[in-house]
């Protein structure tokens, strides 16, 4: 175990009013434990999640908070009962940083969806620790939500899979998708382009469906089969009963056409749903005789495992799979949310160190 302490202190909302006005904080990291890794952080993407965060859609904030659970860094701490990651060891943290290990979920290799799994930032250990996240120093996490990042990925693209790439892999592999599958993609930003590259580097043929006329050739640029114009009201006619699996990343969803995606699926095809709006914009309702036609399964998906993490970074270095990023340091955290609120962003802000 080594003994160096870095000091932890991050760019944290101090004022719920004034969301993208980020001060420099210190705080107080969990309680060091034999099952735990600290890390210096060299990179942080910047996530959707954090934007909600920052605005309170999704509830109220725990200030002063540090947002942000895409983190590369190296591990300079490690417990003594941690296995499979040494000091110097260059890894990531993703969206959640604890859980309880105890439960079914846990035992069963899906501690994601542990009914007391911590969240990275913005959630409170049972000693009452609040969590701090990735635009900052450093950070300490249980040796399940730490990976290590293969040589064949560099740091700045490693970053932002470990949610946002996550995010989309984990139902990608649960609804086995491989050759001979039809997978379409609703939405071409930050998760939708992730989806993209892992689902054509899976082998399926991908179909990729967006609003915006001026993302449809980068959509083919990432390897879109097909890429369709959600802006024709006929859109889904021609491909009725056609895909496997349907992934939506749609950030907002009170006017997704859902009932036309829907119609696009096979018998017993998936419509999986890992975009989180905030908490005032439920997905439009469904009638039971909607789901009747095809027998179809609309559901959801959480991040995703320590297990499905690796199986994505393997698959990424293996593939050379690049996110299409924009580097900044992360003292300009402001202008990536302003970024990536307006849309402007193609397709993953991450941010650089420059506080250690």
């Amino acid at each position: 175990m080594a003994n160096d302490h870095p000091e932890f202190k991050g760019y944290a909302l101090v004022d719920s009013k004034r969301f993208t006005d980020l001060e420099v904080t210190t705080f107080e990291p969990k309680k060091f434990t034999t099952e735990d890794v600290e890390i210096t952080i060299t990179h942080c993407g910047v996530c959707g999640s954090d934007l909600h965060t920052l605005k309170q859609g999704w509830g109220e904030s725990k200030l002063p908070l540090v947002v942000g659970h895409e983190i590369v860094g190296h591990a300079v701490r490690v417990g003594d009962n941690v296995k499979d990651i040494k000091v110097g060891d260059r890894v990531g943290v993703g969206a959640k940083i604890g859980s309880c290990m105890q439960c079914k979920q846990c035992k069963d290799g899906m501690e994601n969806y542990c009914p007391k799994g911590v969240s990275t930032y913005n959630s409170v250990y049972p000693d009452g620790i609040v969590t701090q996240g990735g635009y900052s120093t450093a950070i300490r996490a249980h040796q399940q939500f730490v990976f290590p990042i293969p040589d064949g990925i560099e740091s700045r693209y490693a970053a932002s899979m470990l949610c946002g790439g996550l995010t989309v892999f984990s139902p990608l592999v649960t609804n086995d998708t491989g050759p001979g599958k039809k997978v379409g993609v609703i939405g071409i930003g930050g998760l939708g382009h992730y989806a993209i590259l892992f689902a054509k580097a899976l082998g399926a043929e991908v179909w990729a469906f967006t609003h915006s006329p001026d993302k449809m050739e980068d959509a083919k640029k990432l390897g879109a089969d097909y890429v369709i114009d959600t802006n024709n009201e006929d859109f889904a006619k021609p491909h009725a009963h056609s895909l496997d699996l349907i992934v939506s990343t749609m950030d907002s969803t009170p006017q997704l056409p859902i009932k036309q995606f829907l119609s696009m699926l096979y018998v017993h095809g998936r419509f999986v749903t890992v975009g989180l709006p905030d908490k005032d914009e439920p997905l439009p309702t469904l009638h039971a005789f909607d789901l009747v036609p095809n027998g179809y399964y609309v559901g959801g998906s959480a991040i995703g495992s320590k297990k499905e993490c690796m199986q994505m970074l393997k698959l990424a270095a293996e593939k050379g799979i690049k996110p299409w990023i924009e580097e900044l340091p992360m003292k300009d955290a402001k202008k990536a949310l302003e970024g990536m609120g307006s849309n402007e962003v193609r397709y993953r802000y991450v941010l650089t160190q420059d506080l250690a």
